[in-house]
């Protein structure tokens, strides 16, 4: 059983919590918040202690509170409140974070120098598979015509940050990306590539936030048998496939 400590407890965090201590492979020890909780040094949430990062002394509660791995899901500066103690105590980080600089990138690689970390702006599974996927077909078939639709919740002004992702990882321009706001939808990603007398649609899905707490789940499982490292979500996958391949 992996024990894991959780930082970050917005919406996504509090879904990945509830995924995580559901899970019987791993042991969520205790979730930090970027302030401190409302009413005392730590509340309880199914029994998991919630505490806030302000005036930790983290070193001292790692001391107390052991864990074999830190799940990120909070601010990009937050690398630097604990990426010392990952180093120093070979700890496992998963890092969820959508919006590192460079400068940040930097210092995760710095860290996969000496332990096993995965960066991932987004970690649910299914679009990580799809966007593996779509590179693979693009590079079979390169002169097949892509278009990306992303469709959401009225409310979502922008284009999806992951439609943009897509369309970078394929080489293809933004123009290539139609966006749909709609009621009842929570998120949806299809790639679709158009070849002479047939056409193949890559489709995914969200329903729910736990989405990321499953990808969180399959990442630290995944990286529990890498060697230490910084890691995509593509290099997990491309693990995966290379052990199905060589089993068939």
């Amino acid at each position: 059983m992996i024990k894991v400590g959780l930082i970050g407890f917005g919406k996504a965090g509090q879904a990945v919590a509830e995924v995580l201590s559901g899970d019987p492979r791993f042991n969520l020890c205790w979730i930090a918040r970027r302030s401190n909780p409302p009413s005392a040094h730590s509340l309880s949430t199914n029994s998991v202690p919630i505490i806030g990062m302000g005036k930790l002394n983290l070193s001292d509660w790692l001391d107390a509170h052991p864990v074999d791995a830190l799940v990120d899901f909070s601010m990009p500066e937050a690398v630097y409140l604990y990426g010392e103690e990952v180093r120093q105590r070979k700890l496992m980080l998963v890092s969820a974070i959508s919006s590192y600089g460079e400068k940040e990138l930097e210092y995760l690689r710095q860290l996969g120098e000496d332990t096993r970390v995965l960066c991932s702006p987004n970690i649910t599974l299914g679009i990580n598979f799809l966007i593996f996927a779509a590179k693979l077909l693009r590079s079979i078939a390169p002169f097949a015509d892509v278009e990306i639709l992303e469709q959401h919740f009225k409310e979502k002004p922008e284009v999806s940050g992951t439609a943009k992702k897509i369309a970078e990882s394929l080489c293809v321009s933004g123009e290539k990306i139609t966006s749909l706001r709609l009621g009842g939808i929570v998120g949806h990603h299809e790639v679709i590539f158009g070849f002479p007398y047939q056409t193949v649609r890559l489709v995914h899905d969200s329903i729910k936030r736990e989405a990321f707490g499953t990808g969180a789940a399959f990442a630290l499982s995944e990286l529990a048998t890498c060697e230490k490292g910084l890691y995509t979500f593509d290099d997990l996958l491309m693990k995966k496939m290379r052990v199905q391949l060589n089993t068939t």
